[in-house]
């Protein structure tokens, strides 16, 4: 992401904004490459397990603040408020049904 583009256009589309900058690691439907995940640790955002562990507040700090091991990078600053929501409830419909 360069300094001055806006994410998604700026526009608070969760969909567009996770294409945009979650995608190239977290897959567009929330289930990472599994090279990603043995290399990185990148979480499967599908997972209804870890979809019910974590609340919005946690999903939002992910995002704010990066992960703690600095795999993932913080997104304070590139994202405004509005994209912010957008990407939790984006992340919220990749949950799996269950069966």
């Amino acid at each position: 992401m360069g300094c001055k583009r806006q994410v998604a256009g700026g526009e608070a589309d969760g969909a567009a904004v996770f294409e945009a900058a979650c995608a190239r690691c977290h897959g567009s439907a929330g289930v990472p490459d599994p090279g990603i995940v043995a290399q990185l640790g990148v979480k499967n955002l599908s997972d209804t397990s870890l979809q019910e562990r974590l609340s919005d507040a946690d999903i939002r700090r992910q995002i704010v603040d990066g992960s703690k091991n600095k795999q993932m990078p913080a997104f304070k600053g590139a994202l405004s408020d509005a994209q912010i929501a957008a990407v939790i409830a984006h992340v919220r419909t990749l949950k799996k049904p269950a069966p």
